[in-house]
């Protein structure tokens, strides 16, 4: 059982707000932290308390070694997750965050009888699509740095510079290898709504890929394409905001 610390420690409220009726949860994709959410709650309504999920590795965890499997990660954020789950909930995730909060919804479902309001999964294909690419967390250094050139969400930065890349590449090795390791087990779909969002521009997750989380709930689906590329997070993160505040609307007015 984590105590208190342990419980800070993964999750940030991003603005916290006292009379919140429902709270969102987000979470990462690969290499990325609790900045990339950082201006999510003010383009919504004040009574969402947004919370971001804080993972080893990077930030304030650096020293921290990050989650190379996915299913011990998913049970310890549900674990974390406990006393924050005393009103409405949502999940938000992108890329690894999207597969992260639908196994975590899973989990959450199995350990204490709930489900979010809403499962927001975005830039991410349904977990029942097997990789389209072979594993590429091993590659050697070179070729991971092309890699995640072509990616385009490594800041510029940080790929020319060596004391950077030092820090960046076994972070982001070890989220590939999560994602990449994952194998996804039939269970009976979640009860809750999903919208999925994704990018016009994104070479990586078509929009056939997003449709197929429809299968994944015996509630409503909605998927909302945006202009971005796979990172539209950061260029349509308004638009995005505006469909969560209309999914939410019921449990939040």
């Amino acid at each position: 059982m984590a105590d208190a610390t342990e419980i800070a420690s993964w999750v940030s409220v991003i603005k916290p707000v006292s009379h919140a009726k429902a709270r969102l949860f987000c979470l990462p994709y690969a290499g990325g932290g609790s900045r990339i959410f950082r201006t999510l709650p003010y383009g919504l309504p004040e009574t969402v308390e947004v919370c971001s999920i804080n993972l080893p590795g990077r930030e304030g965890r650096m020293k921290e070694p990050p989650f190379t499997r996915l299913s011990p990660l998913v049970e310890v954020i549900a674990e974390a997750l406990g006393p924050y789950l005393n009103k409405p909930f949502a999940l938000f995730g992108h890329s690894m965050g999207a597969v992260l909060s639908f196994e975590l919804a899973r989990r959450l479902r199995g350990d204490h009888g709930l489900e979010p309001q809403r499962l927001f999964v975005s830039g991410r294909r349904a977990p029942q699509i097997p990789e389209k690419n072979s594993s590429t967390y091993d590659l050697p250094a070179p070729e991971f740095v092309d890699m995640l050139r072509r990616l385009n969400g490594t800041p510029k930065e940080a790929l020319e510079n060596p004391e950077l890349l030092q820090l960046v590449i076994p972070l982001l090795r070890a989220d590939f290898e999560l994602v990449q390791t994952y194998e996804y087990k039939e269970e009976a779909p979640l009860a809750c709504p999903i919208t999925a969002f994704g990018g016009l521009k994104d070479v990586e997750v078509s929009r056939e890929d997003l449709l197929a989380w429809r299968s994944q709930t015996t509630g409503r689906f909605y998927l909302a394409m945006f202009p971005g590329d796979h990172f539209f997070l950061h260029t349509d993160q308004p638009l995005i905001a505006h469909v969560i505040t209309r999914d939410l609307r019921r449990f939040i007015n």
